[in-house]
């Protein structure tokens, strides 16, 4: 599957003149980095480049062939990509099983497997690598913004809710690796493709979005064998959602139970949110693992605190008990106010300089193994440097909550930037937490 996230030559099967059509928006996108021959009768040129009525025509080295054609004509031109010893395919096309159309699907799949062709789709959004720039996403630049280079790999059988994750995700600065949306999964499946991640050097965590597996043994059979953390959020829970899975992609769902204790078996992480797909996937290509599990809370608003500890206990995190020598080093440079037990409150007039010294304790003192820090930016004694002071003192795990607007997400965004998580409420943060510290168990 190496050629497919990594070819030279790429052929677009649909490439159109019309700036709104998805043969133009994919192959635009793909010219930017690669060597592109359109494919599409009756037209000369696109965008300057030759353009030939069909792949049969094309005398050079073809590593993958993208199609955009309508499902009816796919057929005819996936023969000849066989014939032409084309491997390597994504199939963007939708209008197959997913409506009804078994048949051919079928059709397309007896060619694909005729000439060992490894296919991602149909009835997909594609892949993207950003390790060389591979990009068959159809959807324009500046309606989707592309991820950064980072550890992560996400794996959507929908393409909607992959492109919407990509889209926020990206936004909020998540770096990634590999991007697949494989849609109905015709001969290359979500196994097929957590195969290839498990041994990719780029992808550091996967996270999944799964409505359905193809073959239930084979699915075992590769999460078995992950050495990574693997996220999943599964689709289909219910009897209406699982008859929505069905006519999406033509999968059937399945018992969600069953799910679970597969996911369990196999220390999968699965999460019941979108949002916790991310919250979880940040732990794990930020911070290392801790050498002990109890945690300290800082903080400069007691609400705060309460909830963090609530949630804390409800997850059976256990708060650090500061050393003796913790304690009095803290009793020398907090004022009288200060509480000196944990949650520790810095209270309201908490300065920047308060955090750097409670932060500072915390590092020396063997009986913390993680940091939360809550930083309420609001109040008008905490200066802009407070990000500098947790960069520089990161030196065990640090986890940031920060609720607030756009001077507080500058904040959050800074610190996500030099790999400290970041979250806006207490039970994002712990929930991420407690099922990053249960992997790490």
């Amino acid at each position: 599957m190496k050629q497919l996230f990594y070819p030279k030559t790429i052929a677009v099967i649909g490439a159109s003149q019309h700036p709104h059509k998805v043969g133009n928006l994919l192959f635009k996108n793909l010219l930017e980095r690669f060597k592109v021959i359109p494919i599409n009768p009756g037209i000369d040129q696109i965008l300057g480049v030759k353009t030939y009525p069909s792949i049969k025509y094309v005398k050079e080295k073809v590593d993958l062939a993208v199609f955009t054609l309508k499902a009816e004509l796919v057929q005819k031109e996936l023969q000849e990509c066989g014939k032409k010893g084309i491997k390597n395919v994504v199939i963007i096309t939708s209008g197959f099983k997913e409506v009804g159309n078994i048949e051919l699907e079928n059709k397309i799949k007896k060619i694909l497997n005729k000439y060992k062709i490894i296919c991602i789709g149909v009835n997909c959004l594609g892949v993207l690598n950003t390790d060389n720039g591979l990009d068959t996403l159809f959807l324009p630049k500046e309606k989707l913004k592309r991820p950064s280079k980072g550890g992560i790999s996400l794996v959507c059988q929908s393409g909607a809710v992959g492109a919407a994750i990509l889209d926020l995700y990206s936004e909020q600065g998540y770096g990634f690796a590999k991007f697949v949306s494989y849609g109905n999964a015709t001969n290359t499946d979500e196994s097929d493709i957590l195969n290839y991640l498990n041994k990719d050097k780029k992808t550091k965590v996967i996270c999944m979005y799964l409505e359905a597996v193809q073959n239930g043994k084979k699915f075992i059979n590769a999460i078995k064998k992950i050495r990574k953390p693997l996220i999943v959020l599964k689709g289909g829970k219910t009897k209406e959602g699982t008859a929505a899975a069905m006519s999406h992609t033509g999968s059937l769902a399945g018992d969600h139970k069953i799910y679970s204790a597969v996911f369990k078996q196999n220390r999968v992480i699965e999460v019941s949110k979108v949002n916790e797909i991310f919250g979880v996937a940040k732990l794990f290509s930020k911070i290392k693992k801790p050498k002990n599990s109890k945690t300290l809370v800082i903080t400069n608003g007691g609400g705060y605190a309460i909830l963090t500890a609530d949630e804390l206990e409800k997850n059976k995190i256990e708060l650090a008990k500061f050393s003796k020598q913790s304690e009095s080093d803290l009793r020398k440079v907090m004022p009288c106010t200060v509480n000196i037990r944990n949650p520790l409150d810095l209270v309201g007039d908490a300065t920047t300089k308060r955090y750097e010294q409670a932060i500072k304790m915390a590092n020396r003192d063997e009986n913390v193994g993680i940091i939360i820090v809550i930083i309420l930016y609001q109040l008008s004694t905490i200066t802009p440097d407070i990000t500098d002071v947790i960069i520089k003192n990161k030196k065990k795990p640090i986890i940031v909550i920060a609720t607030g607007g756009k001077k507080t997400e500058a904040v959050k965004r800074k610190l996500e930037s030099y790999n400290i998580p970041c979250y806006d409420f207490p039970e994002d943060a712990v929930k991420s937490l407690s099922k990053f510290l249960k992997h790490n168990s």
